[in-house]
This record gives structure tokens, sequence and C-alpha cells, in this order.
């Protein structure tokens, strides 16, 4: 009997000794056939060939407090694995790559705006993953993908939400992970956290920008498999395949045309190209961050001219917003006129 205690006592040790977690997750074959992902980074080079993004790992250096319950997964060291890559898909896409940090480093959060606002990048992502506001909860686990502001105000711009789609997409579904029960597809406005203010790096970032919270490194199920190097090249594979696909469906592209006068009636022309076909719906013109009807379209010579009151002495800013028939928006287009005079 004394031997029967002595095997159980030695059973119920080591089951409760720690060690390394069962991990489970799917590896795309792109990653699994060397040739499979040649033939997709070829696919899909076309299109971003030659777009600089600037890639945001969140935290580090002094900031590596975000830890899961076990401490296997260092929310600062995962984000900077993913970054980097991701760095790495785009860089063989032929894309170029600015990052905030490639080490475990310090950067204030509003150096991170800064430095991507003076990078002439085209896209901004920061890189995170998630906790719950309530501690000791164990259970919580999502990816999301935010972007900056509502629909209904004057500084949302569209595309920002139609990039977090494509990338929230495909990033939860590399994970197997749903997008949680405050959206409907996963994407988020950074209002949702923050009402009114939304997140610093996107509210601060000038160039488009997007936000990634990949899981909940809270969650016992997600943290080992955070902790996991092959299972943060996953996660980075999913966001390349969104960042991919967003860009094969197409950006609507608005310049300046030409300015001329009728009467009182002065008219800024702009020419709009895309690789599809323009919304007409979807355009909407901004003046002074007033929505105005005073425009025309011209789908045979795709151009948008705007009517304004003659501009003296003064400053308009126009603003435009269009959609092709894929649904992409296009990214964020200012023209600010400030006299009369041909331009």
């Amino acid at each position: 009997m004394k031997f029967f205690y002595v095997i159980v006592a030695s059973l119920l040790l080591y089951a409760g000794c720690s060690h390394t977690p069962d991990i489970y997750y799917e590896t795309p074959r792109e990653l699994t056939d060397e040739q499979s992902k040649i033939n997709f980074i070829a696919a899909y080079s076309p299109y971003i060939k030659n777009i600089t993004f600037f890639l945001d790992p969140g935290h580090g250096g002094e900031d590596r407090r975000n830890k899961g319950p076990k401490s296997l997964a260092i929310e600062a060291d995962v984000n900077l694995r993913v970054g980097l890559a991701l760095r790495d898909y785009l860089q063989q896409a032929g894309a170029r790559v600015i990052m905030s940090r490639t080490k475990d480093t310090t950067v204030a959060l509003k150096d991170r705006s800064l430095l991507a606002n003076k990078s002439g990048a085209a896209i901004f992502i920061s890189i995170h993953s998630n906790a719950p506001g309530q501690e000791g909860d164990y259970s919580t686990n999502y990816t999301a993908t935010y972007y900056h502001a509502t629909e209904s105000d004057y500084e949302f711009e569209p595309m920002e939400k139609d990039l977090a789609k494509y990338v929230q997409r495909d990033l939860a579904y590399a994970m197997r992970n749903s997008g949680g029960l405050g959206s409907f597809d996963g994407t988020y406005s950074d209002y949702h956290v923050y009402p009114k203010q939304g997140f610093s790096v996107l509210r601060l970032t000038t160039i488009p920008a997007i936000l990634i919270e990949a899981g909940f490194h809270t969650s016992t199920w997600e943290e080992p498999r955070l902790a996991s190097e092959n299972f943060n090249k996953v996660e980075a594979w999913g966001i390349f395949r969104g960042l991919c696909r967003y860009f094969k469906a197409g950006i609507p592209k608005i310049s300046y045309k030409e300015q001329s006068f009728i009467d009182d009636t002065q008219l800024e022309t702009y020419a709009i190209q895309d690789s599809t076909a323009i919304d007409f719906k979807s355009i909407k013109v901004f003046v002074d961050s007033t929505e105005t009807q005073r425009f025309t379209f011209d789908d045979k010579q795709k151009t948008i001219t705007v009517q304004l009151p003659k501009v003296v002495d003064d400053e308009k800013t126009i603003r435009i917003i269009a959609a092709n028939k894929n649904g992409n928006f296009c990214f964020p287009f200012y023209d600010v006129i400030t006299d009369t005079l041909p331009r």
C-alpha cells in the first residue's frame, strides 16, 4: 500500500511539473512546399512590387511587461518575430520595407508615428497581440484588425477599413481564429477601444494605417502558439496574403488634371484611374470638410469635375473619395486650392 501511494504521488508531481504544452495549428501549404510559396509570391509580386511598407512591431526594449500566464509568450518578442517574418515575405515579393525596430529596442509611442510619416511609405502596419480588460481571464481569444475612426467622422478613411478587411480575413484564416463577438468580420474601429480618440499610432500616423491584434497572449490556448517562431511565420504569412489580395483588387488613383472657369464658377478637374471601373455611387466630394453634390463624373474621360465659386484670396480644401467595382476605395486624396491662378 505504501508503494501505491509513492507511485500516485510521483504521478501527481510529474503532472504538476512545468512542461512545454501541446501546440495546435495548421501550416499553410505555401510554407510547407517551397515551390508553392515561390508560385504564390510570383503571382502576386506584380501588385506589390516597389510599394513601401512601414512595419511597427509594438512594444520592446523597456516595455516588455505584457506576457502570457506562463510567461511563454512575451508580447514584445512575438510582435518582433511576426514583423521580421512579414518583412521577409514582402521583400521576396519585391516590396520595400521600413521597420520601427528590428531588435528588442525602445521606441516611444509618438516616435512610431513620426518615423512612419517621414518614411515615404504607402502603408503603416502596427503589429500586436492582445489582452482582455479583466485580470484572470485566460479564455478570451480572437484575431482583430483595427482602423481609425468611424464612418460618420470626417477623418475616417474608407480605404483603411478595406485594408483591414483583407488583412483580417487571411490572418484569421491562417490562425484559425474567429474575429470576436464585437464585429461581424473581425475588423474594428479603434473608437471601439478608446471612444472618439482611438489608438495613438493610428490617430497620429498620416499615411494609411491599420493595427493588428493577432491573438491574446493571455489565453492558455493561444500563448504557446504565439511563443512558437514557426507559428509566428504562419501569422506573418496570413498578413502577407491579405496584403497581396488587397492590392490585386486594385485601388483608384486620383490626380489633379486642370482648372477652368465659366462665368463666376471655378472648375477643378481630377483624373481618376483604376484597373477596373469606378463605382459612381461611391464618389463623395468634400469642400472644407463639408460634403457637396456640385461635381460631375465623366465615365468616358475618367474625370471628376468639382464646381466652386471663384476662390479669391482664400483657401479651399477638396477631398475626394471613390471606389472601384471591387469595392476598394482610393488612398486619401486632398487638394488645397489657394487662389484662382492657373496651376
